[in-house]
Parts: structure tokens; sequence; C-alpha cells
């Protein structure tokens, strides 16, 4: 995500560095290659426009401040107006409504829209609210058999909607089932199409109509970049639109999507689609969209993530156990195995300050995160229990048998088995310290 205006940007900004002041000039010359690096990434022209505008006068201005290089100061003032181009704020899903609460979901065919209304119901079930799905794209049988199985996998009630079925009779049902239930959200996914057509329009004006949702929500598949904000501007004017959803943001490098819509559409991203797994439905925050953009990372989201997998009664546990020197590879095997439902670690080395660069300048000659973790893996799967209880018991026969059942060799279980001892006999220093003995962890564990 945003890969290439990323990089296009820092070069910018490496040229802003050797200068004394920040002048009309040397301004000028920075905001023609940020201009031309927004274009590329298909951000809208009119937004470009009012970006460039707001910055160059705000940069020329008298608000530069004095403990700040000239550089870090057009940093400061691009990442201000980059989050408030994308809408300042993270805007929340409010529910706070008489039960059951509509949540419409609509877009066009392909766009991400029924695997979304998964992503959705998962989510807010983790939320505790009990949502339940409503396949009311009559259009496409697949859709329907697809929601009930996205249903299936969330742990959510799905209305069991019947070909030939008409939106008034889908409606009328799902809701009188909601009541029943006494699910308190209501999530319907709507028929999408190839394009915007009368039909559509008409179909889904029915739907709000007989449903009155509190939400509407347009999914749109960031990759198209401005034919997403056309598009979002099409159902905005056609039938009204509380938020977006932007999909497959894994896989757009550009972003001109996310960069364009709130300021032309006036509707707020909400949630940004980062993979197909149900968990991979994110809340989007402009400023921290903002701060990956300008490579500065996103620390606030990692953490997130890591407060979703661990516990804190589990911290504790492993707290004592770094004091007293007590983790062992099965530890370890458990840490690692809740790092992966974090997410690709490629990913979330990014959300670290630095290490996004720092991994570009290693290319594709540098070590992959999520190889070395596979490996590492298969060689803590080949060890007994005995074994990753107490390694001292690793002889030479022991480690050849653990590398030939892993598929590595001998000097990388060596190599591996050296890293964990000396990274064991760095925890009670490290758990006396204070944030800084993190760094000291990684290093010993050769990250």
């Amino acid at each position: 995500m945003f890969d290439g205006l990323q990089d296009k940007l820092a070069l910018t900004l490496k040229k802003l560095r050797g200068h004394a002041t920040l002048s009309e000039a040397n301004i000028q010359d920075a905001l023609r290659e940020v201009r031309l690096s927004l274009l590329d990434a298909d951000v809208h022209f009119k937004v470009v426009k009012d970006f460039i505008n707001a910055v160059k006068d705000r940069a020329l201005g008298a608000e530069v401040s004095a403990s700040l290089t000239p550089a870090q100061e057009f940093v400061r003032i691009v990442h201000e107006e980059l989050t408030k181009t994308m809408g300042g704020e993270a805007v929340e899903l409010d529910l706070r409504h008489k039960p059951p609460v509509v949540i419409l979901m609509c877009g066009l065919q392909g766009s991400g829209k029924t695997t979304s209304s998964g992503k959705l119901a998962f989510r807010l079930k983790g939320l505790g609210r009990k949502p339940l799905l409503v396949p009311a794209d009559l259009q496409r049988p697949a859709a329907i058999e697809q929601l009930k199985t996205l249903a299936k996998q969330a742990g959510v009630d799905v209305y069991d909607t019947k070909a030939g079925m008409k939106v008034a009779e889908v409606a009328r049902e799902a809701l009188e089932m909601a009541a029943r239930q006494g699910q308190d959200t209501i999530i319907v996914d709507t028929a999408g199409r190839l394009h915007v057509d009368l039909e559509l329009m008409d179909e889904l004006r029915e739907a709000k109509e007989l449903l009155s949702p509190k939400w509407t929500l347009l999914v749109v598949d960031a990759m198209t970049g401005q034919d997403a904000v056309n598009v979002a501007t099409e159902f905005k004017q056609q039938i009204g639109i509380d938020g977006v959803v932007l999909t497959k943001m894994d896989g757009d490098a550009r972003g001109g999507a996310a960069l364009s819509v709130k300021q032309i559409t006036g509707a707020p991203i909400l949630f940004t689609g980062m993979g197909e797994k149900l968990d991979r439905l994110e809340v989007f925050h402009p400023g921290r969209v903002s701060q990956r953009i300008l490579g500065m990372g996103d620390v606030l989201s990692l953490i997130e993530k890591t407060q979703q997998v661990y516990d804190e009664k589990q911290a504790k546990v492993m707290a004592k156990k770094f004091k007293k020197a007590e983790f062992s590879l099965d530890d370890f095997r458990e840490q690692m195995k809740m790092m992966r439902q974090m997410g690709d670690m490629k990913d979330l080395l990014k959300m670290i300050p630095g290490v996004e660069q720092a991994m570009k300048k290693m290319g594709t000659g540098g070590p992959d995160p999520d190889k070395e973790m596979r490996r590492i893996e298969a060689m803590l799967s080949s060890m007994t229990p005995e074994e990753r209880a107490n390694p001292d018991v690793l002889n030479g026969s022991r480690r050849k048998r653990i590398a030939g059942g892993s598929g590595t060799s001998v000097a990388d279980v060596n190599a591996f088995l050296k890293r964990f001892g000396d990274a064991k006999k760095m925890m009670k220093k490290l758990s006396k310290m204070g944030p800084g003995g993190l760094k000291g962890l990684m290093r010993g564990l050769g990250m």
C-alpha cells in the first residue's frame, strides 16, 4: 500500500535536507515533485491542486518552528495536510440506536462487497454485537451461497434467502427474524452490477426505503484508483452513502482512492480491507495512513494488533519467565504462533519507524521475515517436547535429526540455538531495563 508514492516522496524530502531554510524557490521545487507523485498515484487532480496550495501557504507562512529543520518542517506540514485530506480523524461506526440497527452494504460486482459484509459481521461479533447477515443480492445466487459460507465461518446467523425471492420479501422477513432472535444488527449484502445503471439504483432505493438503514456503506475496490472515486460520487448522488469501505488496499501500491474519496464525495472512509481473512477489516485512521505514506511507520496500529492477540494475564506470566530466564523453546514457539495471528510479518515490521526503509535498502536479497519464521517453526516442530524444554540435551546427532526433519542444515539449527541461548542470557538484564531493552532483545535474536 502506497509504496510508489512513499518512495517518491522520500526522494523529494531528501533533497530538502540540504537547505538551511524553507524558501519559495526550494518549496516550489519540492511541491512540483510532490504534485507529480500524487498524480502518478492516481489521486484526483482537484485533490492534488487543493493539497499543494494548502501546503505551499503553510510552508511559506510564519508558523515555522525553531526546533525543526526545514525538511522536518515540510514533513510536518505535509503529514497534517495529508491527514486532513483523508478526513482528519477516524470515523466510528456508531450503532447507538434502537435495535436492530440496519447496515446496508452496496457497491459494484467484484468490489468485495460480500466478503466485506462477512468481515464486518465478524468484527461486530468480536465487539459484543449480535449481527444477522442478510443475502440480498438476488441477481447472483453464488453471492447468496458465499455469504452463507462466510456467516458459518464468522459464527453468526444468516437469513436463508431463497432463489426467486423479491427484495421486499427478504427485507420484511429479515427484520422479523432479527426481532424474534434478538439480533441487534442487520448487515444486508445488496445486489451489484458491472457498472452503475438505472436498474441497480432503483433496486438499492427500494431496499433503502424498506429497511431504513442507520448506515449505507459503499464498498469500492481501491485498485481501480480514480474509478473508485467516480463510483463513490455516483452512489453518493443517486442513493446517498454514509461511509466507504476500501477493499484490496494490500494490493494497491498507489493509494489514489484513499487520498481522494473523502474530499471529493464528502463520505468518510470507515474501513479498509487488507486481505481475504475475516479479521482483515481495519478501521481507517487518516493520521496513521499519512504516517505510513511518509515512512514514519504506524506504531499505534501495531500496538492494537498486539493487544488483540496477547491478554494481560499471559503477558504477566511471560514477564516472570523473562526475569527468571525460564523462557523455553515451547514458549518461543507459542509466541511465534501468536505473531502469525497478527498478520504478515513484512507488514508488521513496516509499522515500526525506519524498518521499512531498511528493508527496501536490503532489497530482494535481504531476509524474508515470514520465510525465516517458517524455517524456525519447522525446526521447533522437529524437536521432541524434552528437547524444547531443555535445549542442553541437543547433541550432534539430535541436531542432525532436527535439520533433516525440518529441511534445514545443521548449521541453521546451530545458529538458531546460539541466538536463542544468547537472548536467554540477556533476559534477566533486559527485564530490569526500560523500553530501550527491547532493542537489545531484538539484536540478541538476530533481528
